[in-house]
């Protein structure tokens, strides 16, 4: 009788890299909010409000019609300087932007410390959906009914 070797045991598949140290995972989260507190800082510190800081928008200046990030600077001073009232007056839909961005960051870094990945998955019914509303706020505002959201 022929003795067959015995076949080689497979190769064990490789451990699993170690998890990165809490900082590390952070890192990125934290430089995007760096660089958003930056601009609010700025944006806080040199008023809007205020002429020959920031260029007009073309599209009001050319045809005095508001477009719906028309008031964005201002709304962002008020936010920055804790007018809650005064950003919701210049525009309304910003505030609203900056909160779900705020709460999408939140939701980053607790995933990050996590070990998890960020993934965001838009479907493009969302964008559709997103220029809808812009469309009609855009019109609304622009509206005798709809002054209250003009800036």
């Amino acid at each position: 009788m022929d003795a067959k070797p015995s076949p080689a045991p497979a190769p064990s598949p490789p451990p699993a890299p170690a998890p990165a140290p809490l900082a590390r995972r952070l890192l990125t989260p934290l430089v995007a909010l760096a660089g958003v507190a930056a601009a609010f800082a700025y944006v806080g510190t040199v008023d809007p409000n205020e002429p020959g800081h920031y260029p007009a928008c073309p599209l009001l200046q050319l045809t005095g019609i508001y477009c719906p990030g028309c008031g964005g600077l201002r709304s962002a001073h008020g936010v920055a300087t804790g007018d809650l009232a005064g950003a919701f007056g210049a525009n309304a839909m910003a505030v609203v932007g900056y909160a779900i961005c705020a709460a999408l960051w939140a939701v980053w870094v607790v995933r990050s410390a996590r070990g998890l990945p960020m993934r965001v998955q838009v479907k493009p019914v969302f964008w559709w959906s997103l220029g809808a509303v812009a469309a009609i706020f855009s019109i609304v505002r622009n509206l005798p009914f709809g002054s209250a959201l003009a800036p």
